[in-house]
């Protein structure tokens, strides 16, 4: 595993829902607000760029959104979220959604050996789908502090 430090600034403006993950179920609850932002999307027929956002924040805050065309006005009835990352660890899961706990896991140990500290937001940045789920990308950012 191959995690990359960050130092140039990232920056998103996201569009969807927030909750809390309640007895820490981030699954079940982003899952939840994904759905719902979906929803939105398509009755509204907003125009987005398809990648799937997940945010956490501090408190089991819970962020579901995506990026929308710039032309897009900023009516949409969906919260709107602002990510700036200076600094980061990034990595690039490539396998199915049951490994992000073990990418976690080898994240936060590499951190602790470079004596680096992971802080509120992280961020899980997911590619399009696919049947294949030896093919799924998921990209992970955890801020540093």
């Amino acid at each position: 595993m191959i995690v990359e430090i960050v130092t140039k600034d990232f920056n998103l403006t996201l569009y969807g829902f927030s909750g809390t993950a309640v007895n820490k179920n981030y699954g079940d609850t982003g899952f939840k607000l994904m759905n719902k932002m979906w929803e939105t999307i398509r009755t509204k027929n907003l125009k987005h760029k398809g990648m799937n956002v997940w945010v956490y924040g501090p408190n089991e805050e819970v962020f579901a959104g995506v990026e929308f065309d710039p032309a897009m006005q900023e009516n949409t009835g969906l919260e709107v979220k602002q990510i700036s990352l200076s600094k980061y660890a990034y990595y690039k899961h490539i396998g199915p959604y049951s490994g992000l706990a073990y990418a976690y896991a080898k994240m936060r140990a590499y951190l602790a050996e470079n004596n680096l500290k992971a802080v509120s937001p992280g961020l899980e940045i997911y590619g399009h789908w696919s049947q294949d789920e030896s093919k799924l990308e998921t990209e992970i950012l955890m801020c540093l502090g």
